[in-house]
């Protein structure tokens, strides 16, 4: 059984929506504040959290990118805000959705079902990976590694899902990491946004080409000296984006 922890301060909205997840067969929690949500994520270890923005005692952003520091898990934001300017800094803050209300309760759990479907993918690549290098003996790492120039590479390790930048280990969101392992392991091939939106979501995918423009001025703030005159990750107009070396 898949858990659900929905963080909510809104009684009425949160006991709809366990009601619902419940129905559909998730072991859902609701928190109404924002230290108690933080408390059960260590606690309850949930597959997927549901967080408003706005909570009695926090900033929704500042939440998740609290949990994101030390957690993969999948976070879809639910909030009444529907401006782009607060979809692009929730998706900043590493957030992997979001839903504004009112919504459909149908969509929500197709997007919740969507969230854990893809983190469930990680985890068996993850261990399929393990699985190759044990088998090879268990001598190394299996490390995917770009090498810019004599003295900067970007490595990244598909066994932690981990980045690291010129030695400094960088933290990537999911989204994150899928873009820039198409791009290490096809250096110059231009992906479209579309491209990049079936790499990171799949076919079922409830979000716009929108997500991908923001993954990757994220990714430049990482990677990039200058991320507004990027080097290795190129616009190719009208197309989508390729990566440089």
């Amino acid at each position: 059984m898949y858990k659900v922890l929905i963080i909510e301060d809104d009684a009425m909205i949160g006991d709809m929506v366990t009601m619902y997840l419940s129905e559909e067969g998730f072991h859902v929690i609701r928190k109404a504040n924002g230290a108690e949500g933080i408390t059960s994520v260590s606690q309850f270890d949930p597959d997927v959290i549901l967080l408003d923005l706005m909570l009695p005692d926090m900033d929704g952003l500042a939440l998740c990118r609290q949990v994101r520091e030390t957690s993969k898990i999948p976070i879809m934001i639910v909030s009444m805000k529907n401006k782009v300017v607060e979809r692009v800094n929730a998706l900043g803050a590493g957030a992997d959705d979001y839903m504004c209300k009112p919504f459909s309760m149908h969509e929500m759990s197709a997007r919740v079902h969507a969230l854990i479907r893809r983190s469930n993918l990680y985890l068996k690549s993850s261990a399929n990976t393990r699985q190759v290098s044990e088998k090879a003996g268990g001598s190394t790492t299996a490390v995917l590694e770009a090498v810019l120039d004599i003295d900067k590479k970007i490595t990244l390790n598909p066994n932690t899902r981990s980045m690291r930048v010129h030695g400094v280990l960088v933290e990537t969101t999911y989204s994150e990491f899928e873009i820039m392992k198409c791009f290490v392991n096809h250096p110059g091939r231009v992906y479209s946004r579309e491209d990049l939106l079936q790499t990171v979501r799949g076919f079922d995918s409830l979000v716009t080409d929108r997500a991908i423009d923001v993954h990757i001025a994220n990714l430049r703030k990482k990677i990039e000296d200058s991320p507004k005159e990027p080097k290795w990750i190129r616009t190719v107009w009208g197309v989508g984006y390729k990566f440089v070396y």
